[in-house]
């Protein structure tokens, strides 16, 4: 089985002759290709590190004459951490029916403004293209376990379906059907895509009118029919609800602007495309994705989580290095 192309795809089969050392360091290279998969499978970064250690930990409990009889360690590793993933997905969606309010993915920051760690931080391995943007990650929380599999390993990293299918354990017909249930899900949810110098000068002036308070401002920058979702977990204060219509976001956002007066916005990159984050005393408390259409705000995803905001939480920073 090859290793396709697919974000941040790094292609290491072993050759004739390699050494065992060369062997692991070919191993060690698929971490980013591993992260990228279980990241868009899974939405959260923590399980998509777990998924791929957990892959990486099998792959190093067989015995050293197995491994080397593995013609594609790859390949293998793909499959292992796939099914993973999927195992994953099925227990996820029963959390998430006792999941306080609604989840949201975990959002995650642009390299440039990754704080600092370990040079082999798993983020820094997540290629943040159109497939990790938060209107994208949402859309796939609505296909069943095997529509995300069979979409994410076809569509996204173009492995063909008679792969798909032996990963998932299905035929590639059904494999098929699978990937086209999905894609309609996202052709029903997509809306006409927005530059992102358009959508970063939005953000800027959503941005401006909330430090300003000005109701008339934020309502004129929302669509009528706009769409605010936050997600607390149950660990910090959020609304459990959605939050619906112009006139409600904005009065919810200037309630919020009142109740914590020290509060700064930073204009970021999240999920590679422009956001918001909202600090408190140098600590970020709020991560904000955006979904633009006709020019005005038509969805607000709120991350406050502080399990999610690990990327932009740890050691106090900013999210920025």
């Amino acid at each position: 089985m090859s290793t396709p192309s697919g974000p941040g795809d790094v292609r290491c089969e072993p050759g004739p002759g390699r050494t065992h050392g060369e062997t692991g360091r070919a191993i060690d290279g698929e971490r980013r290709q591993l992260t990228n998969l279980a990241y868009r499978l899974l939405g959260s970064l923590a399980e998509a590190e777990d998924a791929v250690q957990e892959a990486y930990a099998r792959w190093y409990a067989m015995p050293r004459e197995q491994r080397r009889g593995i013609g594609s360690p790859g390949a293998w590793l793909t499959t292992v951490a796939t099914r993973i993933c999927l195992d994953l997905l099925g227990s996820a969606r029963v959390r998430r029916e006792r999941y306080v309010g609604t989840w949201i993915p975990e959002p995650l920051p642009d390299r440039t403004e990754w704080i600092s760690g370990p040079a082999d931080d798993p983020a820094d391995r997540v290629t943040l293209d159109e497939s990790v943007s938060m209107a994208f990650l949402v859309v796939l929380e609505s296909m069943t376990p095997a529509e995300r599999v069979a979409f994410i390993l076809h569509d996204v990293f173009r492995y063909p379906f008679a792969e798909v299918a032996e990963i998932v354990g299905r035929s590639p017909a059904a494999c098929r059907q699978l990937a086209s249930s999905a894609r309609r899900r996202i052709a029903d949810a997509r809306t006409p895509a927005v530059p992102a110098t358009e959508q970063a000068c939005l953000v800027r002036e959503f941005k401006q009118a909330w430090e300003a308070k000005d109701i008339r401002a934020l309502v004129g920058l929302l669509d009528p029919g706009a769409t605010m979702i936050a997600d607390g977990g149950g660990l910090v204060g959020a609304v459990l609800r959605p939050v619906e219509g112009a006139g409600r976001i904005a009065q919810y956002l200037l309630h919020i602007a009142d109740k914590a007066p020290g509060l700064t916005l930073l204009e970021r990159t999240v999920n590679g495309r422009p956001g918001l984050v909202a600090q408190s005393a140098g600590m970020t408390v709020t991560v904000a994705a955006f979904d633009l259409t006709g020019g005005r705000v038509r969805r607000i995803w709120a991350v406050r989580n502080p399990e999610k905001l690990r990327p932009w939480t740890e050691n106090g920073r900013d999210g920025r290095t």
